[in-house]
């Protein structure tokens, strides 16, 4: 037979894992002071990684032209460079500055989190990061690769490649900023798996609306229009998803 006392001993650890040490007292006029400083120091982060990013932006370009091969690029108007390089520069930038930005996040709302939430934030931000840049990495050497290769191929004998340089890294840049985004999706998945709200059989079954989904974000995400990329960023988070299913699964959830 069980007694009280032993019911109550049972139920401590979850008692334990759901409260929240740092609970302190603060008015709206605090939270909002203090998301006030938090935003003003980030943005600070930003436009200082920015800057600098500018100013050594010639290597970035040389290294982002390398997936065209032996493509000439053309500047069509007064300036394009010039804008080209602050794109460059706007996304370097904020990649630099992402780990303060994210402290700065992390900061803010560490003092509501119970210790559950706690125990997975470390996890959970340095698996995001690493998958992150993984999304850059496949879209840089993988995606855009396959993608100049289809459009240089297909139209080799027809006519000269000589490209805008603006259109090229507007496609480039965008195509490796979200890879990096859809490369999250095992982050969420252990989140929402060790949270109890979805477990991994429930995930497993819902197998062919994550098919749909992901032909839907391969067509969607990629500026380009050929299927040589739709396809292989669709069959990338397909993998990422039923990966994320096995790591759940090893959670226990």
């Amino acid at each position: 037979m069980t007694t009280t006392e032993d019911k109550s001993t049972e139920s401590l650890p979850d008692t334990y894992l759901n409260e929240v040490p740092d609970d302190v007292e603060m008015s709206l006029i605090d939270h909002l002071d203090e998301l006030r400083q938090r935003i003003f120091w980030s943005l600070g982060a930003i436009i200082v990684a920015i800057v600098g990013c500018f100013v050594a932006v010639r290597p970035l370009v040389e290294w982002l032209e390398g997936p065209a091969g032996d493509v000439k690029f053309l500047q069509l108007a007064p300036g394009e460079f010039f804008f080209v390089s602050m794109k460059v520069a706007g996304y370097s930038g904020l990649i630099v500055a992402s780990p303060f930005v994210l402290y700065q996040i992390i900061q803010f709302v560490l003092p509501g989190l119970t210790r559950r939430e706690r125990r997975l934030l470390g996890p959970a931000v340095l698996g995001s990061a690493v998958l992150f840049f993984a999304g850059l990495a496949f879209s840089y050497w993988v995606l855009t690769p396959a993608a100049l290769r289809f459009f240089i191929t297909y139209g080799a004998d027809v006519v000269e490649q000589a490209w805008s340089i603006d259109r090229y890294f507007e496609f480039i840049l965008l195509l490796m900023f979200c890879t990096g985004l859809v490369f999250q999706v095992p982050v969420l998945q252990l989140i929402l798996g060790t949270l109890g709200i979805v477990s991994s059989g429930q995930m497993l079954k819902g197998w062919r609306y994550v098919i749909l989904v992901s032909v839907v974000l391969g067509a969607v995400l990629t500026p380009s229009t050929d299927p040589i990329t739709q396809s292989l960023l669709a069959s990338a988070v397909l993998g990422l998803y039923f990966g994320g299913i096995g790591a759940v699964k090893l959670t226990g959830h």
